[in-house]
């Protein structure tokens, strides 16, 4: 039965990593802040999150994380020198991001898992359901998969992960959920989760992606949640008692995602995002492509 709740508003973007897969490159720059062609991949995240009507979001930062205020930031002296140099499209460029969203922050200090980095985000978000978005994973704005997430969790309560089919002998990089179907094909309700399973214990190939609409529950459980694998608190491991016990804070649903999902936290996916968007823009695609071709050809 369709109930009337309270309308998401907030995000919060967990951006404490220290993106040791990239170093050098993340040694002094955030790897949030490396460019997806031109612009950073944490702005695409905090685009998604407006576009789905999230216009209030909460940064979950660490040391040495200060560009990321910095780019949501105004910066005068730029918009200034871009002004007398009547750079229209460049001023436009500068100022997007510092109007997108109404930006807040706070520290994680230890860093104690995703779970832990969720936990943070308590007195921000009160007893608001919220959603949380994992920086390395950048979903095609042609995919509005946050949007049907909202969705189903202002229907039916709880909580709602995104969950994606994967090669089962993949299964052990993610999160895996047991789930079993509902009425809606893309749709499957939630009754356990595990981090990182061995395929031969899996219980399904339905791997745990980085986004999450979250009953305010999830505090409460997290700060009874003892470490777990890498000795963090994990952010599975709540969901579990979450799913096991809907009484806690409402079922868990899954939305199954086919769309366009683009791993930044992998150097190889992360080429491949670069290639794969630089493509499709109108101002850079057909001569990229063009580029492209001929060197695949060549050596080839």
């Amino acid at each position: 039965m369709t109930q009337s709740r309270t309308r998401i508003s907030k995000a919060v973007i967990p951006a404490a990593g220290l993106g040791t897969r990239f170093l050098p490159a993340t040694k002094a720059t955030p790897k949030e802040m490396l460019p997806v062609v031109d612009k950073p991949a944490i702005q695409y995240v905090v685009e998604e999150a407006v576009t789905a009507g999230l216009s209030d979001v909460l940064m979950v930062t660490g040391r040495n994380k200060r560009p990321l205020e910095d780019h949501f930031d105004r910066n005068y002296e730029l918009e200034e020198a871009l002004t007398r140099k009547g750079d229209e499209t460049r001023l436009a460029r500068v100022q997007e991001s510092s109007d997108l969203a109404t930006m807040h922050y706070v520290r994680q200090g230890d860093p104690r898992g995703l779970g832990h980095a969720v936990l943070c985000a308590a007195p921000h978000v009160g007893d608001q359901p919220f959603a949380v978005l994992l920086g390395d994973d950048l979903i095609d704005a042609r995919d509005p998969l946050l949007a049907r997430m909202v969705d189903i969790q202002e229907r039916h309560g709880g909580s709602v992960i995104a969950l994606m089919e994967v090669d089962p002998a993949q299964i052990h990089l993610y999160g895996c959920a047991a789930v079993k179907p509902t009425v809606e094909d893309d749709v499957v309700q939630v009754t356990g989760l595990v981090e990182k399973p061995d395929p031969a214990d899996a219980p399904s190939n339905y791997a745990v992606i980085g986004r999450y609409v979250l009953d305010p529950a999830v505090f409460g459980v997290l700060r009874e949640t003892e470490p777990g694998r890498g000795g963090e608190i994990q952010l599975t491991d709540a969901l579990q008692a979450l799913a096991s016990s809907p009484d806690l804070g409402g079922p868990v649903h899954g939305v199954v995602f086919k769309g366009r999902r683009y791993d930044t936290g992998d150097r190889g996916d992360y080429l491949r995002a670069i290639v794969r968007l630089a493509c499709e823009r109108e101002d850079l695609g057909p001569e990229f492509r063009d580029w492209l071709r001929s060197y695949v050809t060549e050596e080839m």
